[in-house]
């Protein structure tokens, strides 16, 4: 049974940077493309960066870009995301996901597409 746990949220100010982890558990890693959610207060649960399995490639949604940098370490089974000049529009809970990829390039950009999910860790970023 495969498990993911994050963390790294918090409290910060807008401009500040996070650094979110995922470790993962229970399957073999570096088979899985690995993403992050996030959802907002009263909103869907919507797609902010992939990674392929090999970590060579990613794709990031395109307000996201510039800002957020996801990468891996497959010997950690753990996936990062580097938060940088934050917006209070960032705040969300953020949710690592995995995915069995068929391809060493794949990476699934549609919440369902993702069958193992973490609990989410929550981003505050104030004004």
């Amino acid at each position: 049974q495969g498990q993911l746990v994050e963390s790294g949220g918090g409290l910060v100010q807008a401009g500040d940077s996070l650094r979110l982890s995922c470790v993962a558990s229970g399957f073999t890693f570096n088979n899985y493309a690995m993403g992050w959610f996030r959802q907002a207060p009263g909103k869907e649960r919507e797609f902010v960066v992939g990674i392929s399995r090999s970590g060579t490639f990613s794709h990031y949604d395109d307000s996201e870009r510039g800002r957020f940098t996801i990468s891996r370490d497959n010997y950690k089974n753990t996936v990062y995301l580097q938060m940088d000049t934050l917006k209070p529009d960032d705040t969300a809970v953020y949710y690592c996901a995995a995915v069995d990829a068929p391809s060493y390039f794949w990476i699934p950009r549609v919440l369902g597409e993702y069958d193992i999910w973490g609990q989410g860790t929550h981003v505050t970023v104030s004004s």
